[in-house]
């Protein structure tokens, strides 16, 4: 088989799901907008809401997708060699990019390097790095979706789980991870019948409605899945509570989302393929409003038009950064040439 990074353009995308990069760009722009609004939903319980609603489920979609692509990940030398380079050096990469940011935008250069303490988005380089590595195990299991739920509601009890390597998100969306290794290409079929279309978009009537009600009275530290319960001033058990529930509503959710990505080439089916450059680097767009406080130097942002502005702008930034002239930039930092620094043929044990 001829090496990816030496296969003609036409070869490479014949051999994608434009599905699937369908659904990688459209979560990307929910992942970029939802980012947007935080800095100025205070105040508006419709943004509020909205943001509730994309955080419900967005990252669990972007989840569930890397598991589902991951079920033939066995541990191979090449295995291990993509996931070094696709993985584990673009987050080394960026967690030294986003801390030299900070230090020159808010004039902090005490700001330390951490290679075990995520910055911001790279937590889900992390994660996904120690999810792979344990996708071999989950797929001996008998019943791997029942055990990795019980070990997301044990993290959201345990109080103080350390920094590093963003632990508890790492082991509270497990259980997303693992549900992707557990499908089939018939499930994702099945989502595309026009039965669950139609009650996808009776659900997309319904949800903001209801997200539109519980805004005020829901922490949004439930759905970042970064502190356990007590750290949210709840009872212990509501943890394993808040686990099951939300676990259900993001299920839902991203069921009724994936039942409407398009299955057919669109325009934006390319971009797919380069969401994770839009995914590293919105990043620093975003921070810009907090760093250099733009929201309160400019108050038109905290309007209902500058809303709408920051929704548009954030759709149309990341959209740029997903396209192909930006993913060959970067390829240095997301998918870089490692021949030179790993063995053509491992040792023998």
């Amino acid at each position: 088989m001829v090496p990816r990074m030496f296969q003609p353009r036409h070869a490479e995308h014949s051999q994608r799901d434009a599905y699937f990069d369908n659904a990688k760009y459209l979560a990307i722009v929910l992942v970029a907008v939802g980012h947007a609004w935080e800095p100025v939903m205070e105040g508006s319980r419709a943004t509020r809401a909205l943001y509730m609603l994309v955080y419900a489920f967005h990252m669990p979609a972007f989840v569930i997708i890397s598991g589902y692509f991951s079920r033939g990940f066995t541990c191979r030398p090449d295995q291990l060699r993509r996931l070094v380079s696709g993985v584990a050096v673009p987050y080394l990469v960026f967690e030294v990019a986003y801390t030299l940011y900070r230090r020159w935008a808010e004039d902090a250069p005490g700001t330390a390097f951490s290679l075990t303490d995520p910055f911001y988005l790279t937590w889900f380089l992390v994660a996904l790095f120690v999810w792979r590595l344990s996708a071999p195990l989950w797929r001996a299991l008998r019943h791997p979706l029942p055990v990795a739920v019980a070990v997301a509601a044990l993290a959201s009890l345990t109080p103080r789980i350390a920094a590093d390597l963003d632990l508890q998100r790492v082991l509270q969306f497990l259980p997303f991870f693992v549900l992707g290794l557990c499908l089939r290409e018939e499930h994702f079929r099945l989502l595309r019948r026009r039965a669950v279309r139609v009650a996808a978009g009776v659900l997309a009537v319904i949800a903001p409605v209801v997200a539109y009600a519980v805004a005020p009275h829901v922490r949004m530290g439930w759905f970042y899945r970064n502190t356990s319960a007590q750290e949210l001033d709840a009872a212990w058990w509501a943890g394993p509570v808040a686990t099951v529930a939300l676990g259900a509503c993001a299920l839902v959710l991203t069921a009724a989302f994936l039942a409407w990505v398009p299955a057919r080439r669109t325009w934006f089916t390319v971009l797919g393929a380069g969401s994770v450059c839009g995914y590293l680097l919105h990043g620093f767009a975003v921070k810009a409003l907090q760093y250099w406080r733009l929201v309160d130097a400019y108050e038109v942002l905290a309007t209902p038009a500058g809303r709408v502005g920051l929704t548009v702008a954030a759709a149309a930034g990341v959209t740029l950064m997903c396209t192909p002239p930006v993913r060959r930039a970067l390829r240095w930092a997301v998918e870089p040439r490692l021949e030179w620094a790993f063995r053509r043929t491992p040792p023998a044990a």
